[in-house]
């Protein structure tokens, strides 16, 4: 748990406290997608298809699912590493002695989990785009999971980079998801 970058709070996200009463049908369907890919990570673990991505809408429950994802996979021995979009390249470029011992960690995790891809700046800088890049590419070469959630779709990154689009696109193809709708998805208004 400690070395999977999980704060407290977040390691208190659990399925069981979700709330689906009262959300839009596609928050269902996410939690459900969320779910099974869950229950089939021992079967679907080195396979191409064995990645999950959560898009849309900010506040519709990206996150809180893929950490209940991660906590009950922690719990059964999978090494999960959360990489925060934006507080993960602040670090990651504020201290550029360590770069590479770091992206090596991120390429080689059991299953990585990078949270907001593509978050904050109107367009990622090319630092972001190349070292994304380099993880991806290593895990969709090895065979190596990863959980994306973005409030891109998959077309606006295949737009910033097809490289990467196709990438996690292949790789997600039975666990995608996309958030689609109004603020009415958004709980943190309601």
């Amino acid at each position: 748990m400690k070395s999977s970058n999980i704060t407290d709070e977040f390691r208190k996200k659990t399925f069981t406290n979700f709330e689906l009463g009262g959300r839009p049908d596609v928050v269902g369907k996410a939690y459900h997608l969320a779910q099974k890919y869950m229950q089939m990570f021992p079967e679907i673990y080195q396979t191409r298809k064995n990645s999950l991505a959560l898009l849309g809408r900010p506040g519709s429950g990206k996150t809180h699912l893929l950490i209940a994802v991660s906590n009950h996979l922690l719990l059964q021995g999978v090494g999960v590493v959360y990489f925060p979009w934006v507080e993960g390249f602040n670090e990651l470029k504020a201290n550029l002695d360590n770069l590479e011992e770091r992206i090596i960690l991120l390429q080689k995790a059991e299953l990585l989990f990078i949270d907001d891809v593509f978050k904050g700046r109107k367009e990622p800088t090319d630092f972001q785009i190349e070292q994304l890049f380099a993880i991806l590419n290593y895990r969709y070469l090895e065979n190596l999971p990863i959980m994306i959630s973005s409030e891109k779709t998959m077309s606006m990154i295949c737009q910033i980079d097809e490289g990467i689009g196709s990438r996690i696109n292949e790789m997600c193809r039975d666990y995608k998801a996309t958030l689609t709708g109004g603020i009415e998805l958004n709980y943190r208004l309601q």
